[in-house]
């Protein structure tokens, strides 16, 4: 397969995207760049881009988190994603297809739109959502939701046991 044409769609501006997801592009075309070509050993920026914007113990947990959505949205479609070159001053406010793609996956699983976040997907994966991309991108949007606060998980009651 031939990897996707790297093409731009429109500015950021043209999309309703907060601050936090816009911060999350450069980091997003970072992984991307990574796996597209290992050799620029892009996950290093990527990592250090987020600890930069969102401090060492969020901007590590949130690359983390990126990483594994697009490790899994490139598991699911092997012929890779068009992405703009994050360094790159000219293509740096500007989206390819994929990149929002990711982007509205992400911007509908944070505020719980999930049919939106469900078609969102299915663009990535070419069709149907992939349940790994779907995951990845529901944990990153747990942990990072529109309004600040995590969703609870259900408790467990803690378990005594005895050891002898």
């Amino acid at each position: 397969m031939t990897p996707p044409e790297n093409k731009s769609i429109g500015p950021l501006v043209q999309f309703e995207f907060d601050d936090f997801e816009h911060g999350l592009l450069p980091v997003m075309r970072h992984f991307i760049q990574s796996f597209a070509e290992p050799d620029t050993q892009s996950w290093q920026f990527a990592y250090s881009t987020a600890i930069e914007r969102w401090g060492v113990d969020q901007g590590l947990t949130l690359a983390h988190l990126v990483y594994k959505i697009i490790k899994a949205t490139l598991y699911s479609r092997p012929y890779g994603l068009a992405f703009n070159d994050p360094l790159c001053v000219e293509s740096r406010n500007h989206f390819t297809s994929d990149e929002l793609a990711l982007m509205r996956m992400l911007h509908h699983m944070r505020r719980d739109e999930t049919p939106a976040a469900r078609d969102a997907a299915g663009l990535l994966s070419g069709g149907y959502p992939d349940a790994h991309v779907v995951q990845a991108g529901l944990t990153l949007a747990n942990r990072f939701p529109t309004d600040g606060e995590r969703r609870a998980h259900v408790k467990r009651r803690p378990i005594l046991r005895v050891v002898q």
